[in-house]
């Protein structure tokens, strides 16, 4: 078996949608992830047109990475990872205007 050189970057990467959870906190405006149900087997991801009353959106939970992300990198390192990829939820930053 092959050594991996010392040099080598172990590391996690994450997407916002998710793991963020905090949906609706900070000012983000809604995405489609906000509105996008669970599937399982035989029943397809829904995008609702808002959130609808006893559908389960997963991202509304998620690992909530918004108010323990100290704690969550913290943990990576404890793996020895050296690097961290996540993604913005841009909708945090640029909100759809509608009229």
């Amino acid at each position: 078996m092959t050594k991996l050189p010392d040099s080598f970057l172990w590391g996690g990467a994450v997407a916002a949608h998710q793991l963020e959870c905090a949906w609706k906190e900070g000012g983000k405006g809604i995405s489609v992830a906000d509105v996008m149900t669970a599937g399982r087997h035989g029943i397809a991801r829904e995008i609702t047109d808002g959130i609808v009353e006893g559908k389960y959106y997963p991202n509304h939970e998620a690992i909530d990475f918004y108010h323990h992300y100290k704690e969550d990198i913290a943990l990576f390192a404890e793996m020895g990872f050296k690097c961290f990829r996540t993604s913005i939820a841009w909708i945090r930053i640029f909100q759809m205007v509608t009229k």
